[in-house]
Order: C-alpha cells, then sequence, then structure tokens
C-alpha cells in the first residue's frame, strides 16, 4: 500500500561543510542523506528511494557544490538508500563488503513489496569500494571515519562519524519518531552498536529516518530494542508466537512511532536471538511482510 509521495527532501547545513537531507516523515521508504564538504571533493552518503527523489537530491546537492560528488558512501544495502545511486554515475559507491553482496543479491526486491509506487526506472549500482571494519575517507577538510559496528539493522551497516565536527551519520541503527527494525541484521547487535555510538560522545545524529537530532535519539532507540528483548522474553515464556506475543503487547509506550508494525518482524528475529541463533542469520523477509500486513490488517503504508 502507498500512501502517495511524502514532502520533498531538503539539504540542511548542520555544521561547517556538513549538510543533511532529509526527507519528512520518515516512514517506510523515506529515507535521509547527507553531503559532506563543500568544494570539488565532496562525498555523499546514502541517495534515496525513487529516482524522482534522488533526482531531487541531486539538484540540492549541486546547490552547495560545483560538481557531482565523485565518493557515495551506502551505509547498508536497503533500496531506499540505494537504489537512487545510479542518479550519480560520476561516483564511485563506497560501502562494507558485506553490503555489496547484499546489494547484490536483493537487487529490485523492494519493488516488489510496493509495486504501486512510482519506483522510475531505479537501477541497481553495486558498491566498487569495500571496506571490512574501519576506513577513513576525506571532503576537502572534513574528515570522515567510517565504521562498521557488526550485525545491527543489517550485516553490513556503516555508520560515518565526523570526528572534529562531532556529527554522527547513524544510518538506520538510529531512528527518530520511526520504528526501529532490525529482522535483517540483530537485535542484541544493535543494543551494543547503539553503545559504542555513544561512546563517541555526538554532539548531532543524523538518523536514518525522521528529524536530525541529538545523542537522546541512541537512548530512545535504545529503549524499545530493550522492551523487545523483554516481551520477547516474556512470549517465549508463555509458548507465544511472535505475532501472537505482537498482538498482546503492542507497541507499549512506543505507539506514537511511524511503522509500529515492524513489532512483528522485529520480535522474529528477537526469539531467533533468544532460541542461541547466530546473529544475522537470515530470515524469510517476505514471510514476515505478511505478517505485518496480518497484525495491521492492511499492507504496511509506503510514502516514497
Amino acid at each position: 500500500m502507498t500512501a502517495g509521495a511524502g514532502a520533498p527532501g531538503r539539504l540542511t547545513e548542520i555544521a561547517d561543510g556538513v549538510h543533511a537531507f532529509v526527507q519528512p516523515d520518515g516512514g517506510w521508504c523515506l529515507n535521509n542523506a547527507g553531503l559532506l564538504g563543500e568544494g570539488e571533493d565532496a562525498v555523499l552518503v546514502d541517495t534515496a528511494a525513487t529516482r524522482a527523489r534522488a533526482e531531487r537530491l541531486r539538484g540540492e546537492v549541486l546547490r552547495v557544490v560545483p560538481r557531482p560528488p565523485r565518493l557515495l558512501v551506502s551505509t547498508h544495502f536497503h533500496g531506499d538508500h540505494t537504489f537512487g545511486n545510479c542518479v550519480f554515475p560520476e561516483a564511485v559507491v563506497l560501502a562494507h563488503e558485506r553490503a555489496r553482496e547484499d546489494v547484490t543479491a536483493a537487487g529490485l526486491h523492494l519493488t516488489g513489496l510496493w509495486p504501486d509506487v512510482c519506483w522510475g526506472g531505479v537501477e541497481v549500482v553495486a558498491p566498487q569500494l569495500t571496506y571490512r571494519d574501519r576506513m577513513t575517507v576525506h571532503a576537502g577538510a572534513v574528515r570522515a571515519e567510517l565504521l562498521h559496528p557488526g550485525p545491527a539493522h543489517t550485516t553490513g551497516d556503516t555508520v560515518v562519524w565526523l570526528p572534529e565536527q562531532r556529527v554522527l551519520f547513524a544510518g538506520d541503527l538510529v531512528m527518530n519518531g520511526v520504528t526501529p527494525f532490525c529482522p535483517m541484521g540483530s537485535l542484541a547487535g544493535s543494543v551494543e552498536a547503539l553503545r559504542m555510538l555513544r561512546g563517541l560522545r555526538p554532539r548531532t545524529v543524523v538518523p536514518g529516518h525522521g528529524p536530525v537530532g541529538g545523542p537522546g535519539l541512541l537512548d530512545d532507540n535504545e529503549g524499545y530494542l530493550l522492551r523487545l528483548q523483554r516481551i520477547a522474553a516474556d512470549g517465549l515464556a508463555a509458548g507465544l508466537d511472535p505475532l501472537r506475543t505482537a498482538r498482546e503487547a503492542g507497541p507499549g509506550p512506543y505507539g506514537d512511532l511511524l511503522d509500529a508494525e515492524r513489532l512483528v518482524p522485529n520480535l522474529h528475529r528477537a526469539y531467533q536471538e533468544a532460541l542461541g541463533g547466530e546473529r544475522g542469520a537470515p530470515l524469510d523477509i517476505p514471510a514476515l511482510f505478511a505478517e505485518m500486513t496480518r497484525y495491521l490488517g492492511r499492507s504496511p503504508v509506503c510514502r516514497a
């Protein structure tokens, strides 16, 4: 189900030489991106889900820098962050090595979940440059540390940390006003990743979805994930499956977050790990989307 196009994204300066591209309201497929540097060596962080939205991002970028970025960092493989890569053919795409594997394997699968969205003929552009643990890139005077936290939102996440500006581009490890999502990664790994990010002591946090915020976003996301672990333990003890547990527990104090139906697939990951499963082991994502539909009584709403 699609609700039609959300508000257009806008590029806003959040520190010297650092801009965030935020797409309200941050629900399904309305992600954020970033631009590092203001000269010819600018670096782009993520793109957008549809060709139209990626073209909007390109136009916003070219208001700030004299030429398209030659380097594009993908924080993970999901199509809302990577489908727009094809709109920046000048750029070398950089990501974690697992993200390259996942981009290639996933292809355009996301478009099949919401066939009514006008995707605009997007194409898959897999990363040409990969790293394993950490890497440093320079966008003019802006130094960016690329860090891989281990399985968290996905198994191939990258966060982009700017130590001088104390700005963190967290990718989908952090959401603001939007329900966290970890079935393609790890619940326990997400908690550990948030604690690692807190240790960086960021001043400004650009979440994967939702408005730019401060370090309190790390606490908010951790609180949701810790509740998820608790209700999963309770559901297992009661002999309930994840869908029944989700219906009985509900979103609780997180009912005001967008896309609360993510509780269902998140609980599947919580159950899998509570039963001793390997972090990041594949789950049946199409089946989990079908369960979200049963939980909601309709398909999840894509806002792209």
